[in-house]
């Protein structure tokens, strides 16, 4: 079970033994000669190796590009958005990227605005205690003298002498 759990931590360590055999230390050569599992996952990846250097890439066609531009041209058009989107995604040029962040900072200070205007505009103004009293004595102080205007109307009234109201 150790010597599994020991051969794990060294599969890591056989990809550059493979790849660079001078820099491998002395521990993981000792280790591969006396670990069979090790040698044979070590020669099978000096196969695999073996066989990709054997492969070759096989040659583009010569009229790929040309094929590939005639068959973009028959796309059917692209509308408005879908171009603006493409050449977001796409074609941005590096000096587009400054007033693109820039028109998107504005758009979020002026959204951020709005919903903070009509936020505070949907909830009615909190008065503190003091402004209350002083509202109130403000009121009062009307009331007084809307109350001394009728009594002088109202003594106006009885002076003139018909006695009624």
């Amino acid at each position: 079970m150790t010597e599994l759990r020991h051969c794990r931590t060294k599969e890591a360590e056989l990809a550059g033994l493979l790849l660079e055999p001078e820099s491998a230390t002395a521990e993981i050569r000792s280790h591969v000669d006396a670990c069979p599992g090790c040698r044979q996952e070590l020669e099978s990846l000096r196969a695999t190796m073996g066989l990709m250097d054997t492969w070759a890439a096989p040659e583009p066609n010569p009229y790929f590009m040309t094929r590939l531009r005639e068959r973009l041209g028959e796309a059917p058009p692209l509308g408005w958005f879908a171009r603006l989107r493409t050449s977001f995604v796409y074609g941005m040029r590096p000096h587009r990227r400054p007033f693109a962040t820039m028109a998107l900072s504005v758009a979020l200070l002026i959204g951020g605005g709005a919903y903070l205007g009509l936020s505070n505009w949907m909830q009615p103004a909190q008065h503190s205690v003091d402004e209350a009293v002083v509202d109130d004595l403000q009121t009062l102080d009307n009331n007084a003298q809307v109350l001394d205007v009728l009594e002088s109307l109202s003594d106006n009234n009885n002076d003139d002498g018909d006695g009624a109201y």
